[in-house]
Order: structure tokens, then C-alpha cells, then sequence
């Protein structure tokens, strides 16, 4: 980015059991957004936790 904003390239997505895909989060590292998805996936729901580095088009 070159508009002095932060860059936060990996997202956390949320997939639940119909197949609906829900950004949750962005994060400046893998291992932050990384961590994050483990916690969340923790808590005994049917929904899939993600990580994925955001495509430059798309942001």
C-alpha cells in the first residue's frame, strides 16, 4: 500500500457447514492470523477456520 495505511495481508475466514465464507479478521502476519483461527476454532462449533493471504486485487 502507498497510502501509509497499514498493510495486513492474511485473512481469517470462516466457513460454516452450507459453505458460506465470512472474512473475520485481516492480520499483518501468518502467525498472528494463524493464532487466531486456532482460538476460534476452539470453541466447539461446526464452523472451519481459514487463513489465507488476500489476493492484492481484491483489497
Amino acid at each position: 500500500m502507498t497510502d501509509g495505511g497499514a498493510v495486513l495481508p492474511w485473512l481469517v475466514i470462516r466457513q460454516d457447514e452450507g459453505g458460506n465464507r465470512y472474512r473475520v479478521g485481516r492480520y499483518a502476519t501468518r502467525a498472528e492470523a494463524e493464532r487466531v483461527a486456532d482460538r476460534l476454532g476452539t470453541r466447539g462449533h461446526q464452523q472451519l477456520y481459514v487463513v489465507e493471504k488476500a489476493d492484492r486485487a481484491a483489497t
